[in-house]
């Protein structure tokens, strides 16, 4: 079981049991936090914990299943008061032995299952913590109570357009309706 204060979580691959679920749990320190934060660019960072466990898939494949905790404080986008969200979101990934299959070609479909990883020697859960957390972190985060910030651009003296004002197919209907009545 990788556990501990640090962020130290690698899992290396040999060692994993095919029999029984490999459990882990990391719990990041004051000081790792912190280096996270600054990392992810973040107020302050607070009760962060990513436990779970690892299973074999088959002969050679490993799942990950676990949970991410956190929270965490950014800037307001608007005010840059912080503003504190809590996290929590499953993490699951499937290692797999034979690695991933690069498309070739110009033109390349993604392949639907974000889970899939190439397998290693060890699975890093420090890089996979790091991942989700960035992912999870809220694009642009709010103050309570604040409004979306609205900016006009129009010369001197005259009015703004809005979405209500431009209505982009409203003059495709008006010339249609023309175009129908000049036939």
């Amino acid at each position: 079981m990788a556990e501990g204060n640090a962020m130290t979580g690698t899992l290396k691959v040999t060692e994993l049991s095919q029999r029984k679920p490999n459990r882990f749990r990391i719990a990041p320190d004051a000081q790792t936090l912190q280096e996270l934060a600054r990392t992810l660019d973040l107020v302050d960072l607070r009760k962060v914990l990513f436990e779970g466990e690892v299973i074999s898939e088959g002969r050679r494949d490993w799942r990950l299943k676990g949970r991410l905790g956190a929270t965490v404080i950014q800037r307001c986008v608007a005010t840059l008061a912080p503003v504190t969200t809590r996290i929590d979101t499953p993490v699951s990934r499937l290692y797999l032995a034979d690695g991933l299959r690069t498309p070739e070609g110009e033109e390349v479909e993604m392949p639907e299952d974000d889970t899939l990883e190439p397998l290693g020697e060890v699975i890093d859960l420090d890089a996979l913590l790091h991942e989700e957390l960035s992912l999870a972190l809220p694009a642009y985060p709010r103050a309570t109570g604040e409004e979306p910030l609205v900016i006009n651009a129009a010369p001197k003296g005259a009015e703004p357009l809005t979405d209500e004002k431009i209505k982009p197919f409203a003059g495709l209907a008006e010339l249609r309706k023309k175009l129908e009545k000049d036939d």
